[in-house]
């Protein structure tokens, strides 16, 4: 069955109903991790330029020491269209969000893909 819009799990196609994903998935993250985030800009764009991505860490992660002076403050881009293209069921373009978010903050905490990974966070 395919969801349709008004159905509690109607699919998400806008922007604003994305966006609302990705605060969920930040309002879940626990304490210590969720102070983690407040030096860090969180945005949500349509496309990563010139690949798929779903989300991309850019900055220094705090395991790193200090940010250099001239250093642009560390921020995550959650992507939105690869996602809602390869997850159509909202439940499970739900959990990806929060995988994704908690992903790119593991980037942030000095966490690399292979520990990311065995955390269920790849």
């Amino acid at each position: 069955m395919t969801p349709r819009r008004g159905d509690t799990l109607a699919a998400v196609d806008d922007r604003a109903e994305f966006e609302r994903l990705v605060d969920e998935a930040v309002e879940g993250i626990p304490e210590p991790f969720a102070a983690a985030l407040g030096d860090v800009a969180l945005l949500v764009e349509s496309h990563a330029p010139g690949r798929s991505l779903y989300g991309l860490y850019q900055g220094y992660p705090i395991t790193a020491g200090s940010m250099p002076s001239l250093g642009m403050p560390p921020r995550i881009t959650i992507y939105m269209h690869p996602m809602i293209e390869h997850f159509p069921h909202p439940e499970m373009l739900r959990h990806q969000v929060r995988i994704t978010v908690l992903h790119e903050l593991g980037h942030h905490l000095g966490l690399g893909e292979e520990r990311l990974g065995e955390l269920g966070y790849a």
